[in-house]
Order: structure tokens, then C-alpha cells, then sequence
């Protein structure tokens, strides 16, 4: 399980950024979310896009030695890999990968996203709110299983659309086109703005 050193009761943790990763290991997706910064009381990303694309990045090398030690031990892996690592006292990334090769990242703020109206009272858009945060809580094993569950159910939608072509976005040279379907990217909105630990469906 884990938990930010400094994580504020009212800000239970949040999503900051969703990312989706080809079976060639190219970029496909990645959604940013806001973040409360108490420093300026405010609602805004933790990271640039940048730096959230070499986050992403930097799980692949994990990917790739878990694989391998299970291919090893005689096990394979796919699925849920839990925590992949944690970025620092504000971030961790979890991965999941998929039979097919594609890998689902969650960059969790352990911070949070919601302040209380006695902490911060202010909405994500950076105005006044009347909304009172949650409880913060630690991460139980097994937390962002909704979460990718919810990632894979979008991903098989958009795997149906008849224009969709996973070899244009997967190939294996150059670096692919990436998803540009406005409903998949509503979707992952949708998921990262509406986990909160606990959460049982998305």
C-alpha cells in the first residue's frame, strides 16, 4: 500500500494522469488531470505533458523485468501489475497489461484533488466551491483494478470501431499514430475524474 507522508485528510488521492501504451511500446494516449497545490490554492497539473510522457516512459523498463522474471520463473504475466514505482512522496504509477500487449498506466497523486471548503474553498476550476472533500486514505492492493477495468472496456469500444486500425497505431517502425476518437478520450475523462479510492464501478 501506498501512502503519501504528508497526505492531507481532505485530499483523498486523485488520478493526475492516464496513459496508454502500444504493444510496440508507442505512445497512444494520455490524459492529464488537475491536481489541489496548496502552495497557491489552486487546481492544476502536477506535471507538464512532458514530463508525464517520460514518467510513462520510464514504466516501460519495468514492464519489461517483470515480464521477464515471470517468463523466467515459468509464469507469465499479464494483467495487473499493481504498483509499478513510486515517482516520488506525491506520485506512484500503476500498470496493467493487456493479452494483446497494450499497457494501461494511472499516475496517482497521492495529494488529492479535492480540498475542503475550510482548507481551500475553491473547485477545480480555480473558483469558489460549496464541496467538501472526502476522507483521505491510503491505496489498498488492488484499488486501480476499477480503473483499468473502466481503461480496457473504452479500449475494446474503440478496437470495435470499424476506422479503427491497431496496425496504424502499433507498427513496427516509426512511431504510429496515436488515438485522436473524441468518445475515447470523453471516456478516459470521465475515469479519471471519477475515481476516488473506494470507488467500486466507473
Amino acid at each position: 500500500m501506498c501512502k503519501s507522508s504528508a497526505q492531507d485528510v481532505d485530499h483523498p488521492p486523485s488520478i493526475a494522469c492516464l496513459g496508454v501504451i502500444g504493444r510496440n511500446n508507442n505512445p497512444l494516449h494520455i490524459s492529464i488531470f488537475n491536481s489541489y497545490d496548496p502552495s497557491t490554492n489552486l487546481f492544476r497539473p502536477v506535471r507538464t505533458p512532458l514530463q508525464f510522457s517520460l514518467l510513462l516512459s520510464s514504466t516501460l523498463d519495468i514492464f519489461e523485468l517483470r515480464s521477464r522474471a515471470h517468463a523466467a520463473q515459468g509464469t507469465g504475466l499479464t494483467g495487473d501489475f499493481g504498483l509499478l514505482h513510486a515517482v516520488d512522496e506525491k506520485l506512484a504509477a500503476y500498470g496493467f497489461e493487456t493479452n494483446t500487449g497494450v499497457k494501461f498506466v494511472v499516475v496517482v497523486d497521492m495529494r488529492g484533488r479535492r480540498a475542503s471548503t475550510a482548507a481551500a474553498g475553491v473547485g477545480e476550476d480555480g473558483k469558489k466551491s460549496s464541496a467538501v472533500g472526502t476522507t483521505g486514505v491510503g491505496l489498498r492492493e488492488g484499488e486501480m483494478r476499477v480503473v483499468f477495468k473502466a481503461m480496457q472496456a473504452a479500449y475494446i469500444r474503440l478496437m470495435q470501431n470499424p476506422f479503427y486500425d491497431p496496425d496504424e497505431h502499433s507498427p513496427l517502425t516509426g512511431p504510429g499514430k496515436k488515438i485522436t476518437s473524441r468518445r475515447f478520450g470523453e471516456e478516459m475523462r470521465k475515469i479519471g475524474e471519477g475515481w476516488v479510492p473506494g470507488v467500486t464501478s466507473l
